[in-house]
């Protein structure tokens, strides 16, 4: 993976976000405001080929897909792009909240400080083969031992601790997806993980200060991740999504996919209702002629959503569960995704989930038509979002330098005993 040079990118202007998804290709290119704000400029999205439950199946329908977005966001904005930010979904992230301390001898504590503390070289050293680091971030910081420090520099004391949340992901599905965009002659200055960048375009402050999960619903993966007092403590992916819903569809009616799509989209719910057994449905068969169809009741299609729906959430639970996240850190529910627009998938969350569910869409970003404003396009306007936030505090994104604890959920459960 090629190292970020954040200077290069503030200096060459243009944002260009990739976002590369089992159903979906898309890609924004934006231009930074004055106000910190940005406005997309470009636009391209096209069906995804290649792609499989968030992995590649077939390298050279991927790079065409990307080539063909890529030119159609190029000719709207009238430039040429070379650099992108790369959406990574269906990549296995892991978590690891790690804290440590460092003295400082009572001076007060500078950028050096922070330099020194978020040093990347032990960490990047000890990694695993086949996993990659993504995101070095840190939460909060505490001065000899008082937690819930923001910004440390200015201040003085003995001991200056981090709390650094740790993503990665795996190493071969990385290089895969690179060698792919490298093909197509661009250079990937940065990476993201999907459900980071949900959740960045999603959340409003208040959601992020106070707790919130994120729950981005993709067509071959459903991606997770919790904020907490504005920051990004927890990410994890789930590897079932829309396309697994069409997938029951056709194979419970004996339909093709095209229609089984079809189908979940006009009349398809999570949640049944008084009036299914009264609607019906014609349901063409696979193979059979224009007449050979069935009829079937609306409740028959809710039966077979429903369920792969359920299962999609208790997996998400179960993800949270052993964190403590689920009960502690988050009472809010957020769900993005193009999954995310099903009929009955907010009711359904929050009686699963017991909690406060809305349906979120992208903000902070102009020039966004209506067509790809909505859940679907969460992710590439997280990119640009998780750029401006890098150049906003660049001075302190630095990865960090520690070792790696024992066990993860101790640590997470220590900082939220700690924190919450």
């Amino acid at each position: 993976m090629k190292k970020l040079d954040t200077k290069s990118i503030i200096r060459s202007g243009l944002i260009t976000a990739l976002d590369i998804g089992t159903t979906k290709i898309a890609c924004f290119i934006a231009r930074p405001l004055d106000n910190g704000a940005a406005e997309v400029i470009g636009v391209g999205h096209q069906v995804s080929r290649g792609i499989k439950n968030g992995n590649i199946i077939d390298m050279v329908a991927v790079e065409d897909s990307i080539r063909a977005t890529v030119e159609a966001a190029e000719h709207m904005a009238g430039e040429n792009v070379r650099d992108v930010v790369l959406c990574l979904s269906g990549s296995v992230p892991e978590s690891k909240l790690i804290s440590f301390d460092i003295a400082i001898s009572g001076h007060e504590i500078t950028n050096t400080d922070l330099k020194r503390a978020l040093d990347p070289t032990w960490l990047y050293s000890q990694q695993d083969d086949n996993r990659d680091i993504i995101h070095t971030l840190p939460v909060t910081y505490s001065i000899d031992g008082n937690p819930g420090v923001k910004d440390p520099r200015g201040m003085f004391g003995d001991k200056l601790g981090v709390n650094m949340h740790v993503i990665t992901a795996s190493a071969g599905a990385l290089r895969n997806i690179t060698a792919c965009v490298n093909r197509c002659h661009l250079d990937v200055n940065r990476q993201v993980v999907g459900s980071y960048a949900a959740g960045l375009s999603c959340l409003v402050e208040d959601e992020r200060e106070l707790g919130a999960i994120c729950i981005d619903m993709g067509g071959g993966t459903t991606d997770i991740s919790v904020f907490f007092d504005g920051e990004v403590v927890y990410t994890d992916s789930v590897p079932l999504g829309g396309n697994h819903v069409t997938n029951d569809i056709a194979r419970g009616l004996s339909t093709p996919l095209a229609y089984a799509e079809r189908m979940k989209t006009l009349y398809g719910s999570a949640i049944p209702s008084a009036s299914d057994d009264q609607e019906v449905i014609k349901v063409p068969l696979v193979g059979e002629a224009d007449d050979g169809e069935n009829q079937i009741p609306r409740s028959m299609l809710v039966g077979i959503i429903r369920p792969r729906i359920e299962e999609i959430y208790e997996l998400v639970r179960e993800k949270l569960e052993p964190t403590g996240f689920e009960k502690a850190g988050a009472r809010r529910v957020v769900l993005t995704g193009g999954g995310s627009q099903l009929t009955g998938v907010q009711e359904l969350a929050a009686e699963m989930m017991d909690k406060q569910v809305r349906l979120g869409q992208p903000y902070y970003v102009k020039g966004l038509a209506e067509s790809v404003s909505g859940p679907s396009f969460s992710a590439p306007v997280g990119l640009i979002q998780f750029m401006l936030k890098e150049r906003e505090a660049m001075s302190i994104t630095s990865p960090l330098n520690i070792e790696a604890p024992s066990s993860n959920f101790s640590r997470i459960g220590k900082w939220l005993r700690e924190n919450v």
